[in-house]
């Protein structure tokens, strides 16, 4: 893993407490153009996962969440660097886990272009399918998803691995390009669903990956500028710390 270098981030667990709300999942919010998944379409991407994997162990990269909240039990992790994509908040709209219909959420994705650091994990061979189906019904809600599984090679300081990942199809129309970091943060600082706020996820994933030693200048930015919109959300919260 690379070094870690402490920083101070300005979003802090206190902007998670101020905007944390108990919301019941209101089930299944479609798109038009999609469906919700089911048993058949979880199996069916399982299998595929399983025939078409490369040989070696069973790798898996994070970027995002998946860093902070495995769905998966591992083996081994290990810092990993996937050229030709970056996290991106890109995949919109979220009306269920970490948004509503009153105000959808954006969450993240890797997008085509630049590199990302991230992290890849071992899956055990036992057990092995009902980790993958663990994994697929966290990440595949709808069909036809917005970002299918595929095959990414990525480097590790022990040697290249091929490893499964999640990638933004940008020809889906739930793929967002066009906000400017003013307008994303406003999304980050104001979204809330079932699963929490996108202020949570935000603040998990930048610590995280900080406590990983790997400095994302894009979302370092954004955790200011939400922090600064949550305080200015909660005036007398701010003033009172």
């Amino acid at each position: 893993m690379p070094r870690a270098v402490k920083r101070q981030m300005q979003l802090t667990e206190r902007h998670v407490d101020l905007v944390r709300r108990e919301i019941s999942d209101p089930g299944p919010q479609l798109i038009e153009g999609f469906r919700p998944a089911t048993d058949e379409d979880y199996a069916e991407n399982v299998a595929a996962m399983l025939a078409s994997r490369p040989p070696g162990p069973f790798w898996l990269f994070g970027c995002g969440s998946l860093i902070w909240r495995p769905e998966t039990a591992f083996n081994e992790k290990r810092f990993a660097l996937a050229r030709g994509w970056h996290r991106r908040f890109c995949l919109g709209w979220d009306y269920r886990f970490r948004g509503s219909r009153e105000q959808p959420g954006l969450m993240m994705a890797l997008d085509r272009g630049g590199q990302c650091k991230g992290v890849v994990y071992s899956l055990p061979e036992a057990g092995l399918e009902a980790e993958l189906h663990k994994l697929i019904r966290r990440e595949m809600s709808m069909v036809p998803t917005a970002f299918p599984w595929r095959w990414i090679d990525v480097v590790t300081a022990e040697d290249p691995v091929r490893a499964l990942a999640f990638p933004m199809n940008r020809k889906s129309g739930r793929y967002i390009a066009n906000l400017s970091d003013d307008q994303l943060a406003d999304v980050l600082a104001s979204a809330s669903g079932f699963r929490g706020s996108m202020v949570e996820y935000l603040f998990q994933t930048v610590l995280m990956l900080e406590q990983l030693g790997i400095h994302d200048r894009t979302l370092w930015s954004l955790q200011e500028k939400v922090a600064t919109r949550v305080d200015a959300a909660h005036p007398a919260e701010s003033l009172a710390r």
